[in-house]
Formats: C-alpha cells, sequence, structure tokens
C-alpha cells in the first residue's frame, strides 16, 4: 500500500481569535499560514507526489495552492475529510465552551462525544479512516505501493486518523498533537499500518519515501515490522 503525508492546514485567522471555527465559511489562512503554505513547496521538495486530497474547507485548500500548482497536481476535495461538524458550537469562544458539560467528556471520552446540532467524534473518526484508507488503496492500484500522496485536513480529523493508526481507541486521541502546518506519516499494509513520523515541522522528509522496486520486480510492502527496531537504513522495513 502506499505512503500518506497527513498534512494539517497552516494557521488560519481563526486559530489565534480563541473562537471554534469549525465549518465556518471563507476562513482562510493569516500571514504566519500563507508563509507555511508557501515553505510547503520547498520541505517536499525531495517527495514526488502521486496525488492530493483535501477537505473542501477553504484553509486546507490555501495550504495546498502553492504546492498544487508548483508540480501541477490534481487536487482531489473530499468532504468526508472537512472538518468536525461541532453544530451549535461553531463559532463560540473557546473560554465559555470550556464550562460546559460536554466539554470534560471531549477531553475524558471523546468516543461518546456528540456536538449539540452536530455530529459524534465517534462518527467523524469514521468517515475519516474510510476516506484515508480508501484513498490509499485507489492511489495504491493506480501508482503502485510505493506512491506517497499528501491528505490536508484538520487537526481533529488528523488526530483520529492517526488514532486508527497505532491501534488506540479513540478517548486516547487527545495525547496525539498536529499543530498547524505539521506533517505525519503513515505507510499502510495489508496487515497493519506503520506511523513513521507525527507532528512533524521538518525540512527534510527524503526519509518517508520508500525506495522504489528493482527492475523487473515488483515487492509487495511488507506488513512485517523490524525487529529490534528500524536501522533507518534506505530500504529496510520499520
Amino acid at each position: 500500500m502506499a505512503t500518506v503525508i497527513l498534512l494539517r492546514h497552516g494557521r488560519s485567522t481563526a486559530n489565534g481569535s480563541g473562537v471554534l471555527a469549525g465549518r465556518t465559511p471563507k476562513v482562510g489562512l493569516d500571514d504566519t499560514g500563507r508563509a507555511q503554505a508557501r515553505a510547503l513547496v520547498e520541505r517536499l521538495l525531495g517527495v514526488a507526489l502521486a496525488e492530493v486530497v483535501c477537505s473542501p474547507l477553504l484553509r486546507c485548500k490555501n495550504t495546498v495552492a502553492p504546492l498544487v500548482a508548483e508540480r501541477g497536481l490534481t487536487r482531489t476535495v473530499d468532504p468526508r475529510l472537512s472538518e468536525v461538524d461541532y453544530g451549535e458550537w461553531t463559532g463560540r469562544e473557546l473560554k465559555t465552551l470550556v464550562k460546559e458539560p460536554l466539554w470534560r467528556v471531549v477531553q475524558a471520552h471523546p468516543s461518546a462525544a456528540v456536538f449539540p446540532g452536530g455530529e459524534g467524534l465517534a462518527g467523524m473518526q469514521a468517515r475519516a479512516v474510510t476516506a484515508v484508507r480508501e484513498h490509499d488503496a485507489r492511489i495504491s492500484a493506480e501508482h503502485g505501493d510505493h506512491a506517497v500522496w499528501l491528505l490536508c485536513s484538520h487537526g481533529d480529523v488528523l488526530k483520529s486518523i492517526l488514532a486508527d493508526a497505532l491501534g488506540q481507541h479513540l478517548d486516547a486521541f487527545q495525547r496525539i498533537v498536529v499543530d498547524p502546518a505539521s506533517i505525519s506519516v503513515v505507510r499502510y499494509t495489508e496487515v497493519r499500518p506503520f506511523v513513521m513520523r507525527v507532528n512533524d515541522h521538518s525540512s527534510d522528509l527524503a526519509g518517508v519515501v520508500p525506495p522504489a522496486p528493482k527492475r523487473g520486480r515488483k515487492k509487495k510492502t511488507s506488513s512485517d515490522a523490524e525487529v529490534g527496531g528500524s536501522t533507518g537504513q534506505k530500504g529496510r522495513a520499520g
């Protein structure tokens, strides 16, 4: 199966406002976010991308726009990768939301959290994980198991995808940190995913690229973990 780079959108105009933006339309990037979007072109310079898939919200489209333009890539928009539908919480200040009884459920037992007039976090994870696995299977079939592709979405959505890849219950997903413009990397295989990076802000991403198969051989991606841990050598599993 292919390797997916999970990118959180750059810093938005809402990130520093203390307001839960959710699916509020026309929330774009601030100056820092636009700089992060431009820097993404350089960060991924050594990574050949098969495709870019993103949330339909403006801040995600803005984040991948410079990369898509530079590479001449096709951008696929998938509503299943959209931000959580926070319902009646959308647009409210976080300092008031922390006083709501549901806040403690979101923190301690998120699998049971359902936002009034919106969706539940368990439902969000189900749609997001289904989307990433379907796209990964499709891209693997079209481009081969050694393909790399990029998915741009939102903090809680990406945390839920990572929790699934790590084999964690959704109730543990609040332990995962995913900053704006950070990159996490998952390589899916037939048996298990391998989580290669989480919340990475570095500019050296060449290590996430799988080695190309030798000429005349089509070797499937191994599902075996490296006993004793990865050696870090190009072409080794783990």
